[in-house]
């Protein structure tokens, strides 16, 4: 089997050039294209250590001391903690890459000669790989984005009712939600309708006016006796809303005020 060295440095370069981009925009890292070039090309020759390095504990620890070089031509060394978690994500960046592209090598290939996967008439070699890399890569941002600003508002919320129900729900806070009680300046959380059923508390459901950027109205509200929020007790003045439509927020059944988290007892 022939190895063609220069192509394989040349497509581990794509790779790691990849990677390294996928650092930089997940962690937000000041960096330029110069940087991220010449770490991709520290880390893709140091692929030919590779074929003269026998020993399985140097060659991992050539490939952490190459992986910390990287990082730190890329995004320079500011302390241990910062290089660190640029390794990390580095390491997670690449492992999830990893991941996917040896599913498709399962789901696809059962059979292998070098750097060419067979399965029937089907073949994924190394360029396809290469070529993969970035749609899966940027997968992997997206979602990484979604879950540094989405889920890291998610809450568990235990909402007690005077007659000694307990709804317990999911919970998003939406610095969007500025609902307040005109009466008596109460926030408002919003709960999905689906979720808190108060046609038998028709006696104690208050009437609140509401204006919003599409529409305005009355919206329906109850008093709660306490609320825990992430097993957080809040005892003061607010009221629970009804939402008049659907929460559109994947997994959530209530909006939190923002006003929630200013104050406890």
């Amino acid at each position: 089997m022939k190895v063609y060295i220069d192509v394989v440095i040349m497509l581990n370069f794509l790779i790691d050039l990849i990677l390294i981009l996928s650092v930089a925009i997940v962690l937000r890292r000041k960096t330029n294209i110069k940087k991220l070039i010449m770490s991709s090309i520290i880390g893709s020759l140091s692929l030919c250590l590779l074929f003269l390095i026998k020993s399985n504990i140097t060659l991992l620890l050539v490939k952490v001391i190459s992986s910390i070089v990287m990082v730190v031509i890329a995004f320079n060394f500011r302390d241990i903690k910062y290089t660190l978690k640029n390794v990390l994500y580095l390491y997670i960046s690449s492992s999830f890459l990893g991941g996917v592209l040896y599913m498709l090598n399962l789901e696809l290939c059962y059979q292998n000669e070098g750097m060419t996967f067979y399965h029937n008439e089907m073949s994924l070699n190394y360029i396809i790989i290469t070529a993969l890399a970035p749609f899966i890569i940027y997968i992997y941002i997206k979602e990484s984005k979604n879950l540094k600003n989405n889920y890291a508002n998610y809450y568990n919320i235990d909402i007690y009712l005077k007659d000694g129900n307990v709804k317990k729900m999911t919970a998003f806070l939406d610095t969007g939600n500025h609902l307040i009680d005109p009466y008596k300046n109460r926030p408002i959380i919003l709960v999905n309708k689906k979720v808190l059923d108060v046609s038998y508390l028709d006696t104690n459901v208050l009437l609140v006016p509401y204006d919003s950027l599409n529409n305005h109205g009355l919206l329906r509200c109850i008093i709660p006796d306490k609320i825990y929020i992430d097993k957080v007790g809040f005892r003061y003045n607010y009221l629970i809303g009804i939402a008049n439509s659907d929460i559109k927020i994947d997994g959530i059944d209530c909006i939190l005020h923002t006003k929630l988290l200013e104050r406890n007892d």
